[in-house]
């Protein structure tokens, strides 16, 4: 078989990928190995936000007392009835991915895709020929050998949302972004929740500032046991998961120590270009484009921003590339973000912190203990830090562990795309009382830190054309 461009996975990036290769040719071929769906849809973000939600709202019976609410102690989670709504929603979400085949015909091809060469790769006993081709077969989770042998026990993000009940202790390994929301969703719901990693990190945070504020958050709900590699035995019908501080006896333990890109016989060696030790082939950011070839990598395959809106990105961008007139050096990438969906929220705007080399650099912080509109929803909590450069005053990056940080850090990721100063962002109206006042306060503390600032958050007026105002 002969074809224009082959798209290899039905994943965030592979549908990406297909909308601009239909732009320019209806010869096209997607192939895809196991369900026709989105990891976001299925089995990441979407179903996690669901759990999230549920362990959020019966959470909130802790304060009402404090708002002079009463009854609250009578309110519990009935488990199987939670995990029944996630999956109906989960099912709602993959509904469009999943009738691609069927929309497709002939044009969608079930089957497991290895390259062959440059223009060439096998399906089943197939060999097709195209002129481009776009690899995005997705991720798997990553469990180390010897932890199958606790066979169901032994759960990842890819089961756990199928699970009808869950046991009464359940351990978390790899406190990631991940680990971090299941292990407070889990607590959050009834359960007796204990969190390892062998890094002493939490919620992927690089700011030491913002990681001191975290940690006691989320240890007040779980028992950490950070810097140290967790090791699994038996213990009379219970897995023993011992760590830094300690061990803890779980029913079950959810590995969520991240995902492995799925080019395990995927035939990269075939390409006739350098791989990296993880067997990876080196990328233009801006093109996805592997050396000269007309073969891209995308999404969580290639292990850049395992991210959907990332993944999204890089289906569009190999989808322009792989045109057979596309010209130019690419595409630029978006400012970076990145949001953990933990009580509080975790999010980072453009670089990490220890990125940004510290040379040059002024930070502002808000304490949002003492945050008023925070105060009053009794979600008082956290910290955030913005940073920007200091011989113009241009914002660079930003870290926090806040309420609603998904909003904050949406504001500030414009910000930073659009290059604006943090008297540009003073100089933007804010309301009272908003959580966005604590976002005001580390903009002033980090102005009063730049050089030759001074005077108003107010802009001068420009001339209005009458003379009797002007």
């Amino acid at each position: 078989m002969k074809v224009d461009t082959v798209i290899v996975g039905a994943g965030t990036a592979g549908l990406s990928a297909l909308r601009e290769v239909r732009r320019y040719t209806d010869d096209f071929l997607l192939v895809n190995d196991g369900h026709w769906g989105t990891t976001c849809a299925a089995v990441g973000c979407m179903p996690s936000k669901a759990l999230i939600e549920a362990a959020n709202a019966l959470h909130r019976r802790h304060a009402f007392a404090t708002f002079g609410i009463r009854g609250a102690d009578s309110l519990h989670a009935d488990i199987p009835a939670v995990l029944q709504r996630v999956r109906r929603m989960r099912d709602g979400f993959v509904k469009g991915p999943q009738s691609v085949p069927g929309k497709l015909g002939r044009r969608a091809l079930a089957g497991r895709a290895r390259l062959l060469g440059p223009g060439r790769l096998a399906v089943g006993g197939e060999e097709i020929a195209a002129r481009a081709i776009i690899l995005a077969p997705g991720s798997h989770p990553v469990v180390p050998g010897p932890w199958r042998a606790f066979g169901d026990r032994l759960l990842t993000t890819d089961s756990l949302f199928e699970q009808a009940d869950l046991p009464r202790r359940i351990a978390v390994i790899g406190m990631g972004a991940i680990g971090v929301e299941i292990a407070q969703a889990l607590a959050r719901l009834g359960l007796e929740v204990a969190g390892f990693d062998g890094a002493e990190g939490l919620a992927g945070i690089d700011d030491p500032q913002v990681l001191a504020a975290f940690r006691p958050l989320i240890e007040a709900e779980i028992a950490l046991h950070l810097g140290a590699p967790a090791e699994l035995e038996e213990a009379a019908g219970a897995i023993r998961v011992t760590g830094a501080g300690g061990s803890f006896e779980a029913d079950a333990v959810l590995a969520a120590i991240g995902r492995r890109p799925n080019i395990d016989g995927l035939g990269l060696d075939t390409l006739g270009v350098p791989l990296n030790k993880a067997g990876l082939p080196e990328l233009d950011p801006a093109t996805l484009r592997i050396g000269d070839l007309s073969v891209f990598l995308v999404g969580d395959a290639n292990g850049h921003r395992a991210l959907l809106h990332e993944a999204a990105d890089e289906g569009h961008i190999a989808g322009r590339m792989a045109a057979p007139d596309a010209a130019g050096d690419g595409l630029c990438r978006r400012t970076a973000l990145s949001i953990v969906f933990s009580s509080p929220q975790v999010a980072r705007v453009g670089p990490a912190l220890s990125a940004l080399g510290g040379h040059g650099i002024v930070s502002g912080s808000a304490d949002f203990s003492r945050q008023a509109r925070a105060r009053m929803a009794e979600s008082a909590a956290g910290l955030m830090r913005v940073h920007a450069d200091r011989e113009t005053g241009r914002l660079l990056a930003a870290e926090m562990a806040v309420p609603a940080a998904e909003h904050l850090a949406h504001l500030l990721a414009l910000a930073v795309e659009r290059r604006m100063t943090v008297d540009d962002v003073l100089a933007m109206p804010f309301y009272h009382p908003v959580l966005e006042e604590g976002l005001r306060g580390a903009l002033r503390e980090l102005a009063r830190a730049l050089p030759n600032r001074g005077g108003s958050d107010l802009s001068r007026c420009e001339a209005t054309g009458y003379d009797a105002l002007d």
